[in-house]
């Protein structure tokens, strides 16, 4: 136990450090203000979001905990092209939460509740971690919602995970309060104020413990999807390679000219990066190829 708490307490701090300083000393997305920052009701929590840009809306879903890396330099690549709606989960960032457990898929019903309430009837998804798991869900549970999905590092089931990575989120519930206190001292809990940071912990590593297993609900997904992850990510190659065949690829060669390709699904695996820097450290090349999935085009 004392190894897992020293491994959950390492992740903890790295999420807490990884807050970009240009993000500490502008808010919540290292970029212009947003054209719209507002908090919407929905199931019993307010979710707030923002709207950067102009063009084809796209939704932008953070990964856990810290939503600032994601809605810093990568939202402000996006925002290049899409009108981007950046929101933040139940219980993060600006959110409120409720007791009400966590869930994936609850999460989604929240940002299926907030769209509609905005006007958005059909829209593009992008989303990091638990912001992917997010975004898949919504993908099964409001099909009609989604037009193309990209969906960065990722699980579809708990066997995915590396042993010691689920090993954290089993453990996570009850060293929530020790975390907590510590990440309630790092520049995060500055930049999100209202954020109970022992529920965060303990509603997260509640959500990610299994057994679950979604695969075929992802096989069933109809909306054109690209899967990025870091070459050392979270998860096991095998899994990476599993969930793209779950869309249809990696079932034979696409031929010389790309016509026998089996599927319009697409997948992107971004050397020397690893779950916790992908956002971080790459940002350009995982914008790049979300950007040219999303414009229809081919390889970057």
């Amino acid at each position: 136990m004392f190894k897992h708490l020293t491994t959950t307490l390492t992740v903890a701090a790295t999420l807490a450090a990884a807050v970009p300083m240009t993000t500490q000393a502008q808010g919540p997305s290292a970029m212009s203000a947003p054209t719209t920052a507002a908090h919407v009701p929905v199931n019993g929590v307010e979710l707030y979001y923002e709207i950067h840009g102009a063009g084809e809306p796209l939704v932008m879903l953070h990964g856990g905990v810290n939503p600032s890396d994601f809605f810093g330099a990568p939202l402000a690549a996006m925002a290049e092209e899409r009108q981007v709606i950046a929101i933040h989960l139940r219980g993060h960032g600006f959110s409120t939460d409720a007791d009400t457990p966590w869930s994936y898929e609850l999460m989604a019903d929240d940002v299926a509740a907030l769209l509609e309430e905005i006007g958005i009837e059909k829209v593009d998804f992008m989303g990091m971690s638990a912001g992917g798991g997010v975004a898949l869900q919504t993908a099964i549970r409001h099909p009609d919602l989604v037009g193309k999905l990209v969906v960065i590092s990722k699980n579809v089931h708990d066997r995915g995970n590396y042993p010691e990575v689920q090993h954290q989120f089993d453990a996570m519930p009850e060293m929530a309060a020790q975390i907590g206190q510590n990440v309630a001292q790092s520049p995060l809990a500055e930049m999100y104020p209202d954020v109970d940071w022992e529920r965060m912990f303990r509603k997260t590593g509640e959500m990610n413990q299994g057994p679950y297993d979604w695969s075929e609900d992802v096989a069933g997904i109809q909306a054109p999807t690209l899967l990025i992850f870091a070459d050392a990510d979270m998860m096991d190659p095998g899994h990476i390679a599993e969930i793209y065949k779950l869309f249809g690829g990696g079932t034979r060669d696409a031929g010389i000219d790309g016509s026998l390709r089996p599927t319009q699904n697409q997948l992107a695996i971004i050397p020397g990066t690893n779950h916790y820097n992908l956002m971080l450290e790459a940002t350009d090349a995982v914008t790049g190829y979300a950007k040219a999935f999303l414009a229809g085009a081919g390889a970057v």
